[in-house]
């Protein structure tokens, strides 16, 4: 794991993302950082993100107990709720969000993508339509990036990284 200063060190090395980079299904997973989100996100499922243009971009992708992956509709997420009650580390949250998967589930658009100036880098970043969240991007390679999620609240950022889905 890597502490906080070294992995956002590592985060503002990288080279911005340009928009159309980012068009496609991508699969998430942690950046260690000591950040309280981190491992909460597999531990529900998560999948990834997709985006098919800069207007359409599906934020949270979960993968369902038949192995479907589902887009989620993130303002229906009780996160500031499930946060304060400590559901996002416990066995109970993962269960309970696993049966409300298909409640929650969506086949609209809940994102969109768009240039941000983030740490002081003008980078791709997509802007969550409902939740006070914006996921600023900086490219690893031409198929791999790793996302800051800046959340309103948080003292610092936490970390992703995307993959891009080949097929």
């Amino acid at each position: 794991m890597r502490g906080p200063e070294e992995a956002l060190a590592f985060f503002d090395g990288l080279e911005p993302v340009e928009l159309g980079t980012m068009r496609g299904t991508w699969r998430g997973t942690g950046f260690p950082s000591g950040h309280p989100l981190d491992g909460c996100l597999e531990r529900f499922g998560w999948f990834g993100k997709r985006f098919d243009s800069g207007e359409d971009v599906f934020p949270l992708l979960f993968t369902s107990s038949t192995g479907r992956v589902v887009a989620i509709a993130p303002g229906l997420l009780p996160f500031g709720f499930a946060l304060r009650l400590g559901l996002l580390r416990s066995r109970v949250g993962a269960a309970s969000f696993r049966v409300a998967l298909g409640l929650l589930a969506t086949r609209r658009p809940s994102a969109r993508l768009r240039r941000v100036e983030y740490r002081g880098v003008c980078t791709a970043a997509m802007v969550y339509d409902a939740l006070p969240i914006i996921d600023a991007f900086r490219r690893v390679d031409d198929d791999r990036v790793i996302g800051a999620m800046d959340y309103r609240g948080f003292e610092r950022p936490f970390l992703f990284r995307l993959e891009r889905c080949r097929s």
